[in-house]
């Protein structure tokens, strides 16, 4: 049985987060230029690297490894294709990480936008302790409106998403992480359209 996020076209997931009642792609981009920079690592690990949306910030030979992890192959192949000075660096793993955590390598930086809403807490603190990481960096969504999934017209594209989306907030993330043995090392918040914001919370282990 396909997983949900396998249905969705990377084109219609894209142009719905990059539109300008949205403007997740583009806050995500600029939000993971500091998620690359703010740390003395050699190997990083994306979670739900999708298209690889960020990754031109990553300078040729700024990293030994990018690890780039997915649950759609289709995703993982069109990152590869965009972003060829990667080319040695860049591994693109296919994993559903609800299912099987213990194939992730270990990484320094684990890096994770969007994607906690999409395994939970519990998986989420199992990647960790599997991973090592000595930095993990997220961002979720903070929704004050009604919906989590903006209005726009690719909003049905989205309606499989429902049995795996978990409604998070800052308060119970840091606590989930802080029982997987980190602490919280830094905050920060930038605004979106429709009543949404990112919010980027960085730790390191304790």
């Amino acid at each position: 049985m396909k997983h949900p996020w396998e249905a969705i076209p990377l084109e219609d997931y894209e142009n719905h987060m990059k539109l300008g009642s949205v403007l997740q792609l583009q806050g995500l981009n600029e939000m993971m230029k500091g998620q690359f920079g703010d740390y003395p690592v050699s190997r990083v690990m994306i979670l739900g690297i999708a298209g690889g949306n960020g990754l031109e910030h990553i300078r040729r030979g700024q990293f030994e490894k990018v690890y780039g992890v997915d649950v759609n192959a289709a995703y993982l192949e069109a990152a590869a294709e965009r972003y060829p000075h990667l080319k040695g660096a860049l591994e693109c793993l296919r994993a559903d990480l609800t299912e099987e955590p213990c194939r992730l390598p270990e990484a320094d930086l684990v890096i994770a936008d969007l994607l906690v809403e999409y395994i939970g807490y519990g998986c989420f603190q199992k990647v960790i302790r599997h991973v090592r990481p000595e930095y993990v960096s997220c961002v979720i969504q903070i929704n004050t409106e009604d919906g989590w999934v903006s209005d726009s017209p690719y909003l049905h594209v989205f309606d499989g998403l429902e049995p795996v989306h978990h409604d998070l907030d800052g308060e119970g993330l840091e606590k989930a992480v802080l029982a997987a043995g980190c602490r919280t090392v830094k905050r920060l918040a930038r605004g979106l359209p429709n009543g949404k914001s990112l919010l980027r919370v960085d730790f390191q282990r304790a």
